[in-house]
């Protein structure tokens, strides 16, 4: 199934990861994303996509023939249970646990787990907690 849909006004446009091995970062993200109700975009011999966001093998025409460094990717969740599906999913897909799901200190109501992909990115899923459903965003301030 191939997804394409323009999307304004957001600051990231769109990432690009390259990775080592294709099939295993396949195998993680579709098991992730499909824990995180987000469906494949579409995919090549050298690539796959996801939303907005692009992976793909050194040979692919947009890698250059050079793989990222380590990136650290945070993905949101509809709640707590998605944040631990996601978990799940990614340990049984080849994942290595970063942090167990559960509260972090960032803000009150941040509920988050961690994983390692195949090439060593820190892959997180977040639920920020209930929100005022009178908003359609909610701003955190961070000091420091």
């Amino acid at each position: 199934m191939e997804t394409q849909q323009l999307h304004r006004g957001r600051l990231i446009d769109h990432l690009q990861l390259v990775v080592a091995d294709l099939a295993a970062s396949r195998r993680f993200y579709q098991a992730i994303f499909a824990a995180l109700d987000v469906p494949m975009g579409g995919e090549g011999e050298t690539y796959f996509w996801v939303d907005e966001l692009f992976v793909s093998t050194a040979d692919s025409e947009a890698a250059a023939g050079r793989l990222t460094g380590r990136h650290h990717l945070a993905f949101q969740a509809r709640d707590e249970a998605m944040v631990d599906a996601f978990h799940t999913a990614g340990l049984a897909a080849g994942g290595t646990d970063n942090g167990t799901p559960g509260m972090r200190p960032y803000h009150p109501g941040y509920y988050a787990a961690f994983l390692i992909d195949p090439d060593g990115n820190n892959i997180e899923a977040v639920y920020h907690g209930p929100a005022d459903r009178s908003a359609d965003s909610v701003v955190v301030t961070f000091e420091g």
